[in-house]
C-alpha cells in the first residue's frame, strides 16, 4: 500500500479517537495505536514504521505519529 495511503488512514484513524481524548493526549496515542496492533496487517504497520524511521511520511499528525513511534518502539 502507498505511504500516503497509510498516513491518511492513520491519520483518520487519529481523529477519531483525538475527540474522545480531553487531556494531553495520551489515551488517544493508545487507541490509535490499539487500534493499529489489532486491525491493521502487519505488513502495513511494518511498512509505515520503516516510511517513519526514512523520514519519508510526510503529513502524518502529531498523536498518530506518537502511535507509530510506540509500535516502533516494541517490534
Amino acid at each position: 500500500m502507498s505511504p500516503d495511503k497509510l498516513v491518511y488512514m492513520a491519520n483518520q484513524i487519529g481523529k477519531f479517537f483525538a475527540a474522545q481524548d480531553h487531556a494531553d493526549g495520551s489515551a488517544a496515542v493508545e487507541g490509535i495505536a490499539t487500534h493499529l496492533r489489532k486491525f491493521w496487517d502487519p505488513r502495513m504497520r511494518q511498512e509505515i514504521v520503516a516510511k517513519m524511521r526514512a523520514g519519508e511520511v510526510g503529513g502524518l499528525d502529531p498523536l498518530p505519529r506518537r502511535a507509530i513511534e510506540q509500535l516502533a518502539a516494541g517490534e
